[in-house]
């Protein structure tokens, strides 16, 4: 998604256990200043990701003194976690992305894919050639 661009070891994945409720962090900026904290939540389709985890979340990133956050799942959302989030008013900054959304980023920035098949289709360009008539008038 271009975060961390040139930056040397600009995204780091915590450790599994006793990582604070955060999973990773990404660097936006060569200094550093700018970090993004990542929790992810490998969930069955038909379970939900309540208010109280990303309210965790939320606990986790005053702790490491971030307003910023990403919760990634690969179920979806209830609504009141969507509530809750919507109801930060900028204070904290939470993304949520539910599985259909993963999905989705998965396969517009190429994840894990490779290119099969290219296809080019051209069109006649009409003001190309209609100029070059009335260049020869």
């Amino acid at each position: 998604m271009g975060y961390g661009g040139e930056i040397k070891n600009s995204g780091l994945v915590t450790k599994a256990s006793n990582d604070g409720g955060i999973d990773g962090i990404i660097k936006e900026d060569v200094l550093g200043l700018g970090r993004i904290h990542i929790q992810a939540k490998r969930y069955k389709l038909e379970s939900t990701v309540g208010r109280e985890e990303i309210q965790k979340f939320v606990g986790a990133l005053a702790v490491a003194q971030s307003n910023k956050g990403v919760f990634i799942t690969t179920s979806y959302y209830s609504k009141g976690a969507i509530d809750y989030v919507n109801s930060l008013n900028g204070s904290t900054t939470i993304v949520l992305i539910d599985g259909e959304k993963l999905a989705e980023y998965i396969y517009d920035f190429g994840l894990g894919m490779q290119v099969e098949q290219t296809i080019e289709i051209k069109k006649l360009d009409a003001d190309f050639w209609d100029s070059m008539k009335d260049e020869n008038l």
